[in-house]
C-alpha cells in the first residue's frame, strides 16, 4: 500500500474534488487506481492529471467518496496501482464525450484539436468543460440548464462523426450503450471507459466480470468491437454481492 500527503483540493463542481498528491510513477491514460480510507473502504479511481504531481477527481456518492470529498492538505491518502489498460492513441483528431464525473478519467486526453461532448445533470455538475477551446464544445444537461438539453448521445447527432480519428468515452454504463447504438456504421472508431463494482482490482473476486471479461485486467478500457461482442453490456451488472441485476 502506497501513501501520499494530499498537497492540494480543488473543488470543481458542488459534489466533486479534485485531490493531488506527489507520486513519481508513470500512469497512462484510462489507468486508474484503488484508493483507501481507514475505516471507510476502497474504491477504484482513474487518475485525472498525470504529472509528478498526480490527481484525482471525486464525486461525493457512497461513504468511501464522500469521505475522500472531505479531505484536506497535509492529510494522507492511501492506494495501490495503478491498475488496468489504456486507451489507443491514433494519429488525428479526437471526439471527447463524458457524462458526469466520467470526465475525470478523460481529462488527459484533450489535446488543443480535441471536440468535447461534455454531458451532466444540470449546468453546475458539468466537469472540465473550460479545458476545450472556444467552439470546440457541445454541453448536454438532462434538465436544459446548459446546452443541449437531454442525455449525451444528443451531443453527437450535429456533429460528423467521420471528422474524428477516434472518440473516447466514458460515464454512466446506459449512456454508454446509447452511444455504441448511435455510432454503428458512422465510420469512427472509439474507446470506452466503462464503471462498475470492483472490490480487488486485481481480478480475484470477479465483482467487476462482463461475458468473461474483467474490467480490472481486461479494461478497464475496451474499444468498441469489444463492447458489440457483449451481451451484458448496457443490461447487467454484478452487485457487491454478486447478484447479477438488470442495469
Amino acid at each position: 500500500m502506497i501513501n501520499a500527503a494530499v498537497e492540494d483540493v480543488e473543488r470543481v463542481t458542488p459534489t466533486t474534488v479534485t485531490i493531488r498528491f506527489r507520486w513519481i510513477q508513470k500512469v497512462l491514460p484510462g489507468q486508474f487506481i484503488m484508493v483507501w480510507l481507514p475505516g471507510k473502504g476502497e474504491i477504484p479511481i482513474s487518475l485525472s492529471h498525470l504529472g509528478d504531481l498526480k490527481g484525482i477527481t471525486v464525486k461525493s456518492y457512497g461513504p468511501t467518496s464522500t469521505a475522500l470529498t472531505e479531505i484536506r492538505p497535509g492529510e494522507k491518502m492511501f492506494f495501490r496501482g495503478p491498475y488496468g489498460n489504456t486507451f489507443r492513441i491514433p494519429e488525428g483528431r479526437r471526439l471527447i464525450v463524458g457524462g458526469g464525473s466520467g470526465m475525470a478519467g478523460l481529462l488527459p486526453l484533450i489535446d488543443g484539436e480535441s471536440y468535447g461532448v461534455v454531458s451532466a445533470r444540470t449546468r453546475s455538475e458539468l466537469l472540465f468543460a473550460d479545458r476545450f477551446r472556444q467552439g470546440n464544445l457541445t454541453l448536454v444537461t438532462d434538465d436544459g440548464s446548459a446546452g443541449v438539453k437531454g442525455f449525451a448521445v444528443e451531443g453527437l447527432k450535429g456533429l460528423d462523426l467521420s471528422e474524428f480519428s477516434i472518440m473516447y468515452v466514458c460515464g454512466p454504463e446506459l449512456m454508454l450503450k446509447s452511444i455504441l447504438d448511435y455510432m454503428k456504421g458512422k465510420g469512427i472508431k472509439a474507446d470506452f471507459s466503462l464503471e462498475r463494482t470492483m472490490k480487488c482490482g486485481i481480478g480475484i473476486c470477479d465483482s467487476c466480470s462482463i461475458d468473461g471479461f474483467q474490467l480490472c485486467r481486461d479494461g478497464p478500457v475496451f474499444p468498441e468491437e469489444s463492447l458489440l461482442s457483449m451481451t451484458e453490456f448496457g443490461k447487467y451488472r454484478l452487485t457487491e454481492s454478486g447478484l447479477r441485476v438488470r442495469l
